[in-house]
């Protein structure tokens, strides 16, 4: 397994916000959000809770594609 770290940037007022995401040694998917001048906050999701996540991730981005939704 290659020893990774993803980084995602905030956009518009979000500037200066930053998620981490890595699988750690539980093998558990780790996000870690940081913002300036406050304290990390982070989650682990293992993986059915993580395939979930990314499936409603989808299903958003689904949505801003399609023109929003607030639903």
């Amino acid at each position: 397994m290659a020893n990774t770290k993803l980084t995602f940037l905030g956009s518009g007022h979000s500037e200066g916000h930053e998620m981490q995401c890595y699988l750690n040694i539980n093998n558990d998917i780790y996000i870690v959000i940081e913002e300036e001048n406050s304290s990390p906050v982070y989650i682990t999701l293992d993986k059915p809770t993580a395939i979930k996540f990314a499936k409603t991730l989808r299903t958003e981005i689904n949505k801003i594609q399609e023109g929003g939704s607030n639903e």
